[in-house]
């Protein structure tokens, strides 16, 4: 049987690239999020690739009984509910105290409240059924915080605690539901044309960057497998080891080059500027996964393929220090 998968923050960006291969799989897809161009583009991507059947939902993530009823729905219609992703999120580009406390707010409803939301309209039914894997699209910061992003960065931290004890609770009541959390490096996703900002220049991820579907890999492989947390990419080991290892000193390396990493050479010019805090990016165009730094987003990554062979990467280790100390062995005669 086909599974059922619901996707918030489906109509764009990383959301977007795992609806995609899920389709591909011939799923049965419920497509959560707020624009009309992109979702409509979204169902058209999905239904091109093979998903057996598509419905979706214009919600907004903040809004708790909006995303149980689109829920609900997909239950009614698919007699169940295998999988949800939760990947809606924005953003806000300035320096702490000049994001004002209405924008703090959103981000926290969009990216916290939001996963919160989702989460438990799964449960709703996955409980019911005793079974089930919710994934959350997570990030290298959910904890380690950087310039310029403290509402985003407050809002993955906040989504990492929910998820400990989420996961404990559902270990002792109902274990058959798996929880994992995908923590991602930077992703070519066009959230970096629609963020808000207050920053002179067009707003990057920090290099290096990963194309979307190495995320959407990342996710479909977590909600297969169900692991507690899957670090994507080189980058975010680094940044959760050296916060782990040396806080103080990242401190003082991202209070160096933590602005000018998050910006092109390119200014922007605010009066021209279309945010999605608010409203959609995507309601009158449609985005797509990509962003527009694809010709330097990496689509493949090691970490990845080592996080997610466990064994196999240790059987080759292990054989890399046998033929190692075999070919010491023979210099030693």
């Amino acid at each position: 049987m086909s599974q059922r998968v619901v996707i918030t923050g489906a109509s764009a960006g990383v959301g977007r690239a795992v609806a995609q291969a899920y389709a591909a799989r011939g799923a049965r897809l419920g497509l959560i999020a707020r624009g009309e161009a992109g979702l409509s583009g979204a169902e058209r991507d999905c239904r091109r690739l093979g998903a057996t059947d598509v419905r979706t939902y214009r919600v907004d993530v903040a809004d708790a009984g909006a995303v149980q009823r689109a829920a609900d729905d997909v239950v009614h219609h698919y007699a169940g509910l295998d999988v949800w992703i939760n990947d809606a999120m924005v953003s806000v580009f300035a320096p702490a105290w000049e994001i004002r406390a209405d924008e703090f707010r959103r981000v926290t409803e969009v990216n916290y409240l939001g996963t919160v939301h989702g989460s438990l309209a799964a449960l709703r039914h996955m409980r019911a059924q005793g079974r089930g894997a919710i994934v959350q699209v997570g990030s290298a910061l959910a904890y380690r915080g950087i310039p310029l992003q403290s509402a985003y960065c407050a809002s993955k931290h906040a989504v990492q605690g929910f998820n400990d004890s989420l996961r404990a609770e559902l270990l002792h009541d109902c274990p058959g539901v798996k929880l994992s959390m995908v923590q991602l490096p930077a992703i070519n996703t066009p959230q970096f044309s629609w963020v808000r900002t207050r920053l002179p220049r067009h707003p990057q991820p920090v290099p290096p960057i990963f194309a979307p579907e190495v995320a959407a890999r990342a996710v479909v492989w977590a909600a297969d497998h169900g692991p507690r947390e899957l670090n994507v990419g080189g980058p975010t080991w680094r940044a959760r080891l050296g916060n782990a290892l040396f806080p103080g000193l990242l401190d003082r390396k991202l209070a160096r080059s933590g602005y000018d990493s998050q910006q092109t050479d390119a200014p922007i010019d605010p009066t021209e500027w279309r945010d999605n805090l608010d409203r959609p990016g995507d309601d009158e165009q449609d985005w797509g996964t990509a962003g527009v730094f694809t010709d330097r987003a990496r689509r493949h990554s090691a970490a990845l393929w080592v996080s997610a062979h466990k064994p196999s990467a240790s059987v080759l280790a292990l054989g890399g220090l046998v033929m190692a100390a075999t070919g010491l062995a023979r210099r030693v005669r």
